[in-house]
């Protein structure tokens, strides 16, 4: 658990970060007593970095993560949240019906990335951690993929780059947060912000993953000009690279797998046995190869997945079958 350097934020994170996503109840509802069981779980294990969000089970993952944290120096830890949508009471509290989370808080949002909504989704999140203080602040799923349209991005873009951009930057400019960074979900995001914005590092959530390195063509490299650094979340792919290929559904970018999905973790997975190594471990260390990348986060729904996420560092996977991938043409030809 050796921390490691976040860019130029001057921030130290644990390679192995907690994420908020399966507390929030994408999948499956999770009562409280295992949810305390399975934070609790994460920070035994020495895992130090927390990172959530108010969409994360519409503020579920939030007041989950706060409670858990409260118990703790506030110097012991790294929380990151994000901005970009801002919630409210349903007009019909008694019919709501949430989409997309099986469960989480019956809260609606809206996409908000003004002044006023950077703002008022910050102070939002301190009340629902129940702390004063967040450590990095991320712009949250402006993209096509969340957002819904190229017009509807380039609104939210506008409003950005004409108010909500000046929040963000006065937050960090007093002090109240030591870094501002995005979420990225889809290949071509990291030029269009660092393009429009001083951003100190990225979340990248799919396009790094042992399927997927396309980024390290142009825009890896981008970030490593300028200093920026990267945190690699859904280092599974959202589950394929977890589950493997045996299972009878298994998920790739929170979708049933596709056929080049399938086809390329099953041949991986054929080398990870050659070499005594399983996919998840090698899924895990792999983005942590790159020298940009600080840490890498990976949610947790039980006590078990918290054990089991923070010791997939342990195992000492040999450098060849790095080379191997490299030989096989499984991973791109510069993928460290």
């Amino acid at each position: 658990m050796s921390k490691r350097k976040l860019g130029r934020t001057g921030v130290d994170l644990s390679p192995v970060g907690l994420g908020g996503v399966p507390l929030g109840e994408i999948y499956k509802k999770i009562d409280e007593q295992q949810a305390r069981a399975t934070l609790q779980a994460a920070w035994d294990q020495g895992i130090r970095y927390y990172d959530t969000s108010p969409w994360y089970g519409r503020g579920l993952s939030e007041l989950r993560f706060g409670e858990m944290l409260r118990q703790h120096p506030r110097s012991a830890f790294t929380l990151s949240t994000k901005v970009g949508r801002v919630f409210r009471r349903p007009a019909d509290a008694t019919s709501f019906k949430g989409e997309f989370w099986r469960g989480g808080l019956p809260f609606e949002h809206r996409f908000d990335y003004t002044y006023d909504g950077i703002m008022r989704s910050y102070e939002q999140s301190l009340m629902r951690l129940g702390l004063n203080q967040i450590d990095l602040l991320l712009i949250h799923d402006l993209d096509i993929a969340e957002i819904g349209s190229a017009d509807l991005v380039a609104h939210h873009f506008a409003d950005l780059e004409r108010s909500g951009w000046r929040a963000l930057e006065s937050l960090r400019r007093y002090g109240e947060i030591a870094g501002v960074g995005a979420g990225v979900n889809i290949l071509g995001t990291i030029p269009e912000f660092l393009r429009r914005f001083d951003l100190d590092f990225f979340l990248v959530a799919m396009p790094y993953t042992l399927l997927d390195q396309e980024v390290l063509d142009e825009e890896f490299p981008l970030c490593e000009e300028r200093g920026v650094g990267i945190v690699v979340g859904s280092p599974f792919a959202s589950g394929i690279l977890a589950t493997g290929t045996s299972v009878p559904k298994p998920f790739y970018n929170y979708l049933p797998a596709t056929p080049r999905a399938l086809a390329k973790t099953a041949a991986i997975e054929k080398l990870c046995l050659n070499f005594g190594v399983s996919l998840k471990q090698a899924a895990f260390q792999f983005p942590l190869r790159h020298s940009t990348v600080a840490s890498v986060v990976s949610g947790a729904g039980s006590p078990e997945q918290a054990l089991e996420n923070a010791h997939l560092l342990d195992a000492a996977i040999p450098d060849e079958f790095w080379r191997e991938l490299r030989r096989s043409g499984l991973i791109h030809p510069s993928a460290p």
